[in-house]
């Protein structure tokens, strides 16, 4: 799969994401949410953002690679965090810089109530 990044002149250039990603190819992979806990199922990291933000990343590369896909491949992101405050983002950010590295995909950031 090709992907294509835009960041539109007009719209401020983001650190951590793409605004735009047009992907072209045959080959569409759907992942569930992945979360911070191990193989057996264990919570990883409790009351550490960073241990669970890596765990949760390390998940999502596992679960690309049973599909032969890889995160450079990834147009699009949606995390969710329980309870989520603006000096949390530090945090997921080491663990998603991990896989993507220099890779940017389009990305949302939502914080739930728990």
């Amino acid at each position: 799969m090709t992907l294509e990044r835009l960041n539109p002149r007009d719209l401020p250039t983001p650190q951590m994401y793409t605004h735009v990603i047009v992907a072209s190819g045959s080959k569409l992979v759907f992942v569930a949410g992945q979360v911070a806990e191990d193989r057996q199922g264990n919570l990883v990291g409790p009351e550490d953002l960073v241990v669970q933000s890596r765990q949760a990343f390390a998940n999502l590369g596992r679960a690309l690679a049973s599909a032969g896909a890889r995160p450079e491949q990834v147009s699009k992101l949606t995390i969710f965090v329980v309870d989520y405050r603006a000096e949390h983002l530090p945090a997921i950010e080491q663990g998603q810089l991990a896989p993507f590295r220099d890779h940017k995909p389009a990305d949302t950031l939502v914080g739930v109530k728990h």
